[in-house]
């Protein structure tokens, strides 16, 4: 007769076998000092130190946070992580509005940080249970993780309002060999991407592949791939001569100035461009005081400067339409006209219109009563052409939406022209992230861009991400350079939106098929 405990043994085969849940890498209390400098080293990834090998460490310290972590605890990281890194980041907020607007902001972003990280955590939980396997582990895990953190990306960047997609991993790579996917996938394929590989490493280590060297092949290669994958191939077709002067007017919210001050400013920069032949002259936005559709003097003076140059003028200002104000781009010719006009897509929440005006009056009036004007969101396409030259366009902060750069270039853009007026940030980071962004940008399409500013730093970059020339910050001067021309579209700019959409729902989908697959494996 078996005794009982060779009974229980041979019960025990019969069973499914368990897999435990995996114990937290990391005390709490560490975890949340990991993950503080996990966000510290996020931001020095970014403009003004650029040390963009800092971003893959991020995301390793961040990940190793995660691994194991309830939700709860997962809360708790995100929320310090996200708090530290965008009150780092985005500082420049309060540079004439005060902590208010800053704390606002960053605080927003971090609660939605902490939201967004726990599907991460859960798929650390879940996947491995679901498929122990090496490939599983290797590959699925990390490729979960990838499309999680692209998700909480889409997230932050789509809502509330438009969102503020200002803070995407892949935006990091501006002056790296990895930003060269871009062109390949995105900018949100590079987030993936840099995750996927840093994800596929924590697994290598845990799983000590280093005793099976075979299947350090797989992150070998994708670290190969990612460092010497050339750009996708563009077409030359031609050059344009264009200029851009930048005015260092006084063309800050609370700038003190007199009439027609900005104008002038900018006249007086572009002094050195008369008799130089070009194709196009571009001023920043706000380069003009007042809508010149409306005020006369501003307009002949427009003029003006279109004949002294032979070349129209692509300037911007704030219109009015009947009851309605635009942030507009318009193209302005000899004859004293423009008949072609781009309206900002994305009006900034807060700085150029108020969502929910009365709400938020009733919190901090003092703040919003100083945001007078609502601008409204444009809907006309990203374009002008220039003598049958498609430009495609991006008014401030619209350069980090996807949707406004895809349009331009799908529409024909053979060069792109990005107009800003930073002279609100001063002494800030914030006109060298938007540049690096701007960097991104020619990467991704394959385009030449011209990022001219107000008050510096102004660019114009070549297709593969190069400066050309450029005007340092807080001084007047111009640029005018025979900029290179591009057609056809890059695999960045046609797939980009469906890697977007693959990742979002590719991710959740698989964190719910890992977790049904989980419980069944109890």
């Amino acid at each position: 007769m078996p005794s009982l405990a060779a009974d229980r043994a041979h019960r025990s085969r019969l069973l499914p076998q368990r897999h435990p849940l995996p114990a937290p890498l990391l005390p709490l209390w560490l975890a949340v000092v990991v993950a503080g400098a996990a966000a510290f080293l996020m931001d020095t990834a970014y403009p003004q130190a650029s040390v963009w090998p800092f971003a893959f460490v991020s995301v390793a310290l961040l990940l190793l946070t995660l691994i194991g972590r309830r939700a709860g605890g997962a809360l708790l990281i995100g929320a310090v992580y996200g708090a530290v890194f965008f009150f780092l980041l985005v500082s420049w907020t309060s540079r004439y509005l005060g902590v208010v607007p800053w704390a606002a902001l960053a605080s927003l972003e971090a609660a939605l940080t902490a939201v967004a990280v726990i599907p991460i955590a859960l798929a650390y939980r879940w996947l491995p249970r679901a498929f122990p396997g090496v490939l599983g582990r290797l590959l699925g895990l990390p490729a979960v993780v990838g499309a999680l953190w692209v998700g909480r990306e889409l997230l932050l960047g789509s809502w509330p309002y438009t969102g503020f997609p200002w803070a995407r991993l892949g935006m990091t790579q501006s002056e790296s060999p990895v930003g060269t996917l871009s062109s390949w996938v995105g900018v949100s394929g590079v987030s993936f991407l840099i995750v996927f590989f840093v994800a596929m490493l924590i697994e290598s280590a845990r799983m000590r592949l280093w005793r099976r060297p075979l299947a350090l092949l797989v992150p070998s290669a994708l670290l190969l791939v990612m460092f010497l994958t050339p750009l996708f191939p563009t077409v030359a077709a031609g050059t344009m001569r264009i200029g851009a002067a930048q005015g260092n007017g006084p063309s800050g919210y609370f700038d003190d100035r007199e009439p027609y001050s900005i104008i002038q400013a900018q006249t007086e920069a572009t002094e050195p461009l008369f008799g130089e032949e070009m194709d196009l002259l571009v001023w920043p936005e706000g380069g003009v005081d007042y809508d010149p559709f409306q005020d006369p003097a501003l307009a002949r003076r427009m003029t003006m400067i279109t004949t002294r140059i032979d070349a129209p003028l692509l300037a911007n200002a704030a219109t009015s339409r009947g009851d309605e104000y635009f942030n507009t781009s318009m193209l302005w010719t000899e004859d004293g006209a423009s008949e072609q006009t781009h309206d900002k897509r994305f009006p900034v929440p807060f700085g150029e219109y108020v969502p929910d005006r009365d709400f938020y009056y009733a919190i901090v009036p003092d703040l919003i009563g100083l945001i007078g004007r609502e601008y409204s969101h444009g809907t006309n396409p990203p374009l002008v052409d220039v003598d049958g030259v498609a430009v495609g366009l991006a008014i401030c902060f619209d350069v980090i939406y996807d949707e406004v750069i895809t349009e331009g270039v799908q529409g024909g853009a053979q060069v792109l022209v990005f107009q800003t007026n930073n002279a609100d940030f001063r002494g800030t980071d914030e006109n060298l992230q938007q540049l690096a962004f701007a960097r991104m940008r020619a990467i991704e399409t394959g385009r030449s861009v011209v990022n001219i500013s107000t008050v510096g730093t102004s660019q114009m970059i070549s297709p593969d991400g190069t400066t050309v020339s450029s005007l340092n910050a807080d001084e007047a001067g111009a640029l005018l350079e025979d900029v290179e021309l591009r057609t056809g579209l890059t695999a960045g700019v046609v797939l980009g939106p469906w890697v977007q959409q693959v990742l979002l729902w590719g991710g959740l989908g698989a964190l719910l098929f890992g977790w049904w697959r989980a419980r069944r494996r109890l």
